[in-house]
């Protein structure tokens, strides 16, 4: 298992999978070629699974993960992510309370979105080891995602002391415009998986994610 004092480099290109964009292809050989692209972090998750399939698959790709020395994060399910022993969750400002989340998984990473410095701060307080700030950018993926100007981006940077990570439409073509934000990393789900060379977009973004927050 990982420990909760994980590097911020594990956070430089993290990988959310979306089944919806592989058009019934396997989400474990998707996983597989971003993993060998670069992805540094891996948040499964899964929508419109039962509880029964969820555990499955993060069973399934626990040990793939574990083959790169990459972390796997459970969106959103607690308990999914403690029965498959990953080595997270992440939750939004609707799935819990923070710190009773922190109680359950002990030692375990968490994660927490958020969207404002107030709800950054109050995250950090509760026991957050990084923060996903976003959505950044108009993202498709997700249609109820709260907008974060690049201001606010930089704010939660520079008040907190927990990693955070930009979520939301980054793509290769605007990951420089996040440049001296504060960031250590992005958050992506279909600037890789709705590719049609997974592997490959996974490489250039990791190499373009390096070159603007690898320091």
């Amino acid at each position: 298992m990982f420990r909760r004092a994980f590097h911020k480099k594990q956070l430089l290109l993290y990988a959310i999978t979306d089944r919806t964009w592989l058009n019934g292809g396997s989400l474990y050989e998707a996983v597989e070629e971003s993993l060998k692209g670069g992805t540094t972090c891996l948040q499964l998750r899964e929508k419109k699974l039962d509880a029964e399939c969820f555990l499955e698959e993060a069973r399934r790709l626990k040990p793939l993960c574990r083959s790169y020395g990459v972390p796997l994060i459970i969106n959103d399910n607690v308990d999914i992510a403690l029965k498959s022993d990953a080595d997270g969750v992440h939750i939004g400002q609707s799935d819990g309370d923070i710190a009773a989340t922190r109680a359950r998984i002990g030692n375990k990473i968490l994660g927490v979105s958020a969207s404002t410095v107030e709800e950054a701060l109050e995250a950090e307080r509760a026991g957050a080891d990084y923060l996903g700030v976003g959505a950044i950018f108009p993202t498709n993926s997700k249609n109820d995602a709260e907008s974060v100007s690049l201001s606010t981006l930089r704010d939660i940077c520079n008040t907190v002391s927990v990693p955070v990570v930009a979520i939301g439409g980054i793509t290769l073509e605007n990951v420089s415009l996040l440049n001296d934000s504060g960031i250590c990393g992005i958050a992506v789900i279909s600037a890789i998986y709705a590719q049609k060379d997974i592997q490959t977009a996974a490489e250039r973004l990791r190499t373009e994610a390096e070159r603007c927050f690898g320091s």
